[in-house]
């Protein structure tokens, strides 16, 4: 059993789970507001959805689509978290058009899970679907930051891959500086 012990983590577990859904797309959008002292993550993809009466369930821990184990607890857990943290958790789908996780945190609040190493998550992710349409937008106050793997992918053309070694480092390093030039948590958690 697999318990995250940040929010990349929980991320990371979504957009898996967006990917195993046949998505070509995935927009993860978050928003640090120190002045309202809120913390929210939406991702969202073009998947095959999940059908009304799973979706009734998704919450449920002992509900799961997985064949290697009988339990799903990454849902379940972060539905907890977000509300034990003065938080919410939504999640909407429509099969054949993709699925919406939405989750807020109280920013401040003592139990509230560290953003982590959201890098290396987004690396994981371009690394591991090099055809998946990542957007993420990320904005802490007045200040936002994009990171478009379409965009990349279509400067370099078809023959240099996101995984090439050099474009990862590139990648990393803008990735990096731009949650620096945020202020985000996301860099020094």
């Amino acid at each position: 059993m697999t318990v995250f012990r940040d929010l990349s983590q929980h991320i990371l577990d979504i957009a898996e789970n967006s990917v195993a859904a046949g998505a070509t797309e995935l927009y993860l959008d978050i928003r640090e507001d120190p002045q309202t002292d809120r913390l929210g993550i939406t991702v969202r993809d073009n998947g095959r959805g999940i059908p009304p009466e799973m979706l009734a369930q998704i919450t449920d821990p002992w509900v799961t689509t997985r064949t290697t184990r009988k339990v799903g607890l990454g849902i379940p857990f972060l539905k907890q978290t977000a509300e034990m943290c003065d938080g919410s958790f939504e999640i909407t789908s429509k099969p054949g058009r993709g699925t919406c996780v939405t989750v807020s945190f109280r920013l401040s609040h003592i139990d509230r899970p560290l953003l982590g190493d959201l890098v290396g998550t987004l690396l994981c992710l371009i690394v591991g679907n090099p055809n998946l349409d990542l957007i993420y937008t990320h904005v802490v106050g007045e200040r936002s930051f994009t990171f478009d793997a379409h965009q990349i992918r279509e400067v370099l053309g078809p023959e240099v891959p996101l995984s090439d070694p050099e474009v990862l480092a590139f990648i990393r390093e803008t990735l990096y500086e731009g949650l620096q030039a945020l202020g985000s948590e996301a860099v020094t958690s």
